[in-house]
């Protein structure tokens, strides 16, 4: 029987992922952040975000409050970036910029009650689009991932 298209890509990706770099531990991650973020998008586009407008809209309908510097930083994102994801979302009426009541000169990233209901709605879809993409991870190994990442990506 002929092969594929598929069935010759698969074989392509089976013999690399034997290569050295298959199995580097920075490619892995690469490689994950890569879907997920294709799956984070592909489940947000329903609702007109992305992962990073998502992510900044999520930060902004808790209670923290936080700067744009404090996106930017947390988020690993130039401040151009930032400005340019805030005001998109201030645009579509999800955010509002408000004066820090900390520090005058900054402000904070506040979600409109139109924007923490978009962001009930898109939380939803993203956890979803997760467990579809971690479906082959029991609880207890999404649960050591999770801290083994955060190890990571919080260290000290």
């Amino acid at each position: 029987m002929p092969r594929t298209p598929s069935d010759t890509a698969r074989a392509a990706s089976d013999r690399l992922r034997e290569s050295d770099l298959g199995t580097d531990v920075s490619f892995l991650l690469a490689r994950a952040n890569a879907l997920s973020v294709s799956a984070g998008n592909a489940a947000l586009a329903p609702f007109g975000l992305k992962v990073r407008s998502f992510s900044v809209l999520a930060l902004s309908a808790g209670e923290v409050r936080p700067t744009q510097r404090d996106l930017s930083e947390f988020l690993r994102l130039d401040p151009s970036q930032v400005v340019a994801l805030v005001d998109e979302l201030e645009k579509r009426g999800l955010v509002e910029r408000r004066p820090d009541p900390a520090d005058r000169r900054a402000n904070v990233v506040v979600a409109t009650e139109e924007g923490r209901s978009l962001h009930v709605q898109a939380a939803a879809a993203t956890r979803a689009a997760e467990r579809s993409l971690h479906g082959d991870l029991a609880a207890p190994d999404r649960r050591v991932l999770a801290d083994l990442l955060a190890r990571i990506a919080y260290p000290g």
